[in-house]
């Protein structure tokens, strides 16, 4: 006879059917016994455990060799876990571990009966002569528990994905989360012998003493700022943070505008704030030197259309890839980079603004310590890819309570909703401009109309100051003083073809060209 029974998969309550008889059943009783969770055989080595397990029980320096690659949830079988357990409880309380001391801490927790009394861990530790490839048994395990580990994740996915009414960005969003903490759950950094090291800095050090400037990162286009940072270095988490109204994006887009456009250097610009045609209209703005409200509202002069058609020329083509993705994660923001960085060479990653970003996927006790996965993502980002990373920040209402000319110095207390930000920032830059609070000399006695002060309040690599730029607010853009005192604004070129070469005798503002004359 025959019946049918279904093969069930516990997340998600489906079941596929099968025809068998019952002579087949009768033979299957004789297998391997299948791990009912799953309906099949999960990834083990039974066997490597117990080698594992043996080779801990006859060399006390075992221990120390895979204490990092294994823990008790790593072991397959149920006995094992608790043996490991046991022997890491020891190891941490300095004792001995042979078969005589485990097992006795084994009937103090009431669990030596559980793992199949004394006579099993003789049994195991009978059968190993040496602990000499313990490493490579312990490897092995881990790559059998992280296997596991990705079933039950894609269990779960594959569960939600079945759900009617599902929306699919959160579930996207969900199954990036859990992969990325299952990685670096699982992420384990070998050291590195100090002679390549050597090698690498000196290397970099003689690169820097060929440059006249000093340089040995990405320019900022800022002397001063150059100065002292030495241009934006590798790896290096830089957070630009201030109040509303101060410039921050103004201030960024006048660094991707430098390193793009200046210096030829490929950035990637993640706008969570504006989107891509909003973003490139303030950088016509900075480019051009035409005001922001001409270029929304299109009434120019002529020699600010023959402005714009010289000076886009620099922009058509400038290396700068723009991602306005509402609402982006810090998974998807992982991806992407990766992307850009492999696709487009990218050196330069610039966030606007950290606050809008989050981190879905994962659960969080409070605001505070998603915005701190996040901070923590974006240097473990600038880390892996070997770029810098700079990110915009708010900072909290504080600053606005306090009076007088150093009261309205932001504070690293002010960043705001986490102190993670910083600690994992390597630079924390500050967006101030003392006209906006009606204060128009520092101590020193300097002007301080039209100036911003870039304040460096944190610099792990180097140190702190001040940097004073010109800002005109009406292009978007940050400058050196003595450029703005002595770069006059251009009137422009010769364009040839253009209808704006005739016309507006009255003075009134000419029409656009035509798009073919455009260099885009």
């Amino acid at each position: 006879c025959a019946y049918r029974i279904g093969i069930y998969n516990k997340k998600s309550f489906r079941g596929k059917e099968k025809t068998i008889t019952m002579a087949e059943n009768n033979k299957n009783k004789n297998k391997v016994q299948i791990d009912p969770t799953y309906a099949h055989l999960q990834p083990q080595a039974v066997n490597v455990e117990q080698a594992v397990l043996g080779a801990l029980m006859i060399d006390s320096d075992a221990f120390s060799v895979v204490s990092e690659l294994l823990k008790p949830d790593t072991f397959y079988d149920p006995r094992h876990k608790r043996i490991y357990q046991a022997i890491q409880v020891m190891n941490m309380e300095e004792r001995p571990v042979d078969i005589m001391t485990l097992a006795d801490q084994l009937a103090k927790t009431g669990e030596l009966d559980k793992v199949g009394g004394a006579q099993y861990l003789m049994d195991i530790s009978a059968g190993m002569a040496s602990a000499a490839h313990v490493e490579s048994h312990a490897r092995i395990l881990a790559q059998k528990y992280m296997q596991r580990q990705l079933i039950h994740y894609a269990g779960d996915i594959e569960t939600m994905a079945y759900e009617e009414g599902v929306d699919v960005d959160e579930l996207m969003q969900k199954a990036e989360g859990e992969l990325f903490q299952l990685s670096q759950n699982n992420m384990k950094q070998d050291y590195t012998q100090i002679d390549p090291v050597v090698k690498e800095a000196v290397a970099i050090l003689q690169r820097a003493a060929q440059n006249s400037g000093g340089l040995t990162g990405i320019p900022t286009g800022y002397r001063g700022l150059d100065d002292m940072t030495s241009g934006w270095q590798p790896s290096d988490l830089v957070i630009i943070a201030g109040r509303p109204a101060m410039g921050k994006t103004s201030f960024a887009l006048s660094i991707a505008k430098n390193v793009a456009v200046d210096y030829d250097v490929p950035i990637g610009f993640f706008s969570l704030e504006m989107n891509n045609v909003q973003l490139v209209n303030r950088l016509i703005s900075n480019v051009c030197e035409i005001s922001g409200k001409k270029i929304l509202n299109g009434q120019l002069e002529q020699p600010e259309w023959e402005r714009l058609d010289k000076k886009l020329r620099k922009l058509t083509g400038a290396p700068i890839y723009i991602d306005d993705t509402p609402g982006l994660s810090v998974f998807e923001l992982r991806t992407k980079a990766r992307r850009l960085v492999r696709e487009k060479g990218v050196k330069l990653l610039m966030i606007d603004y950290l606050q809008l970003m989050n981190a879905n996927g994962m659960k969080f006790g409070s605001r505070q310590e998603e915005v701190s996965t996040i901070s923590r993502s974006l240097k473990g980002i600038a880390k892996e890819l070997n770029i810098p990373v700079l990110a915009l920040s708010q900072l909290s209402r504080n600053v606005e309570n306090r009076e007088g000319l150093e009261g309205k110095r932001p504070q690293l207390s002010d960043l705001r909703e986490s102190g993670a930000i910083e600690q994992d920032a390597d630079m924390v830059l500050f967006v101030h401009r003392p006209e906006y609070y009606h204060i128009y000399q520092d101590e020193k006695g300097n002007d301080l109309h039209g100036m911003a002060q870039i304040i460096i309040a944190k610099h792990r690599k180097g140190s702190v100051g001040d940097v004073l730029l010109n800002f005109r607010g009406e292009f978007t853009r940050f400058q050196d003083p003595q450029d703005a005192a002595a770069a006059p604004v251009e009137e422009g070129g010769e364009i040839v073809g253009s209808r704006m070469n005739g016309g507006g005798q009255d003075g009134s503002p000419l029409p656009p060209p035509p798009a073919e004359n455009l260099p885009f």
